[in-house]
C-alpha cells in the first residue's frame, strides 16, 4: 500500500494525505498546491522528497542570447567576438503603469481569491470556458474583464503596437520563490487566441526566456533572454508569438512577481470568421469591465 501511494503524482498523494487527516479529526495546516503531471512546486517536493523534473528544471546544452531591444537583436559574447541574429516579434514598453498604479492594481486583485494553480503559481482567470483540445467556446460565467482594467486596455490602445487591441481573456498570475513558482516553455493556442500577446510585469524584475529546439546549430536549443523590469509592458507577436516558446524560469523568480496577461481573438471570431457571432459575444461582455475571477 505505501509503495502505491509513493508511485503516485505529488498532487494526488497530497490530496489523500489530507483525506486521511481529515478522517482522523487532525487539523491540516499543510498547503496543497495545483501541481498535476511531472509538474512540481517546493510545496509538493518537501513533503514528498521528490525533485522537479518540469521542462523548464531539465537542463539542456543551449545557446544563450540576450534580447536588445534598442536593435531588436539577439546578442551574446563568445571569447570576446560578438555574435547576434534579428529576433523580430518582441515589444517593451518600460513603466507602462507608475508606483501607484502598480499597488492599486496588485491590491484590487488581492482583495479577490487566488486558487492554486500549477508549478506553484497561483491564478485569477477572467475569460470565456474553454476546452481547446476540442476547440469549444462557451460564455460559462463569464461576466468581462475587471473593472480596473479598463484604463489599463484604454492606454494599451494608445501605443501604435496595441492599436486595435480588444482583449477578451486576463488571466492574473502570482508568483513566489517561496513556492518554487515558474512556467514551462509553451506556445499559446492560436486557434481562440489572436495575434498579441499582452503581459504587465509587476512587483518585481524577471526574466522571459525564450527557446526554439533545435535552434539554428548543432546544440539542443537556443534560448533568447528577455529582462522584464518591474511596471513594464511586454508584447509577443510574430516569430516570437507562434514559433518560439516562452517561460518564467524559477531561478528567475526573486521576490514575489504578479503579472496580467491579455489575449485578443483571433480572425475565426471576428467579422467574417466562421465564428464571428461567439467573438461579438465575447467582445461585448469583456468590454462591460463586471468581471469577478472565475
Amino acid at each position: 500500500m505505501l509503495l502505491n501511494a509513493l508511485s503516485l503524482p505529488p498532487y494526488v498523494w497530497l490530496l489523500l494525505l489530507e483525506r486521511q487527516m481529515v478522517s482522523e479529526g487532525v487539523r491540516s495546516s499543510m498547503p496543497v498546491c495545483g501541481c498535476k503531471g511531472i509538474r512540481t512546486c517546493l510545496t509538493c517536493e518537501r513533503i514528498t522528497g521528490k525533485i522537479g523534473l518540469t521542462a523548464n528544471e531539465i537542463t539542456k546544452e543551449s545557446q544563450e542570447f540576450t534580447y536588445n531591444p534598442l536593435s531588436e537583436l539577439a546578442i551574446r559574447c563568445v571569447t570576446g567576438v560578438q555574435e547576434s541574429f534579428p529576433f523580430p516579434g518582441v515589444f517593451l514598453c518600460e513603466n507602462f503603469v507608475t508606483e501607484e498604479e502598480e499597488k492599486e492594481l496588485v491590491s484590487k486583485m488581492d482583495e479577490d481569491i487566488w486558487r492554486e494553480s500549477q508549478s506553484g503559481r497561483r491564478k485569477q482567470d477572467f475569460g470565456p470556458k474553454v476546452n481547446f483540445k476540442k476547440r469549444r467556446v462557451r460564455v460559462g460565467g463569464f461576466c468581462g474583464l475587471p473593472s480596473i482594467s479598463q484604463k489599463l486596455v484604454a492606454q494599451m490602445n494608445q501605443l501604435p503596437q496595441l492599436n486595435g487591441f480588444h482583449p477578451v481573456e486576463q488571466c492574473n498570475l502570482d508568483y513566489n520563490p517561496q513556492r518554487g513558482s515558474s512556467i514551462d516553455p509553451h506556445l499559446d493556442d492560436s486557434w481562440l487566441w489572436g495575434e498579441r500577446l499582452v503581459t504587465i510585469n509587476l512587483l518585481s524584475d524577471t526574466i522571459l526566456t525564450m527557446s526554439l529546439d533545435g535552434g539554428c546549430g548543432q546544440l539542443d536549443q537556443e534560448e533568447v533572454k528577455v529582462h522584464l523590469s518591474r511596471r513594464s509592458l511586454v508584447v509577443l507577436y510574430g516569430e516570437a508569438r507562434h514559433r518560439w516558446k516562452h517561460a518564467i524560469h524559477r531561478k528567475d523568480i526573486h521576490s514575489r512577481r504578479v503579472c496580467s496577461t491579455f489575449r485578443e481573438l483571433s480572425a475565426e471570431f471576428l467579422e467574417g470568421g466562421e465564428q464571428a457571432e461567439m467573438g461579438s459575444q465575447l467582445l461585448n461582455i469583456a468590454s462591460s469591465f463586471h468581471g469577478v475571477p472565475l
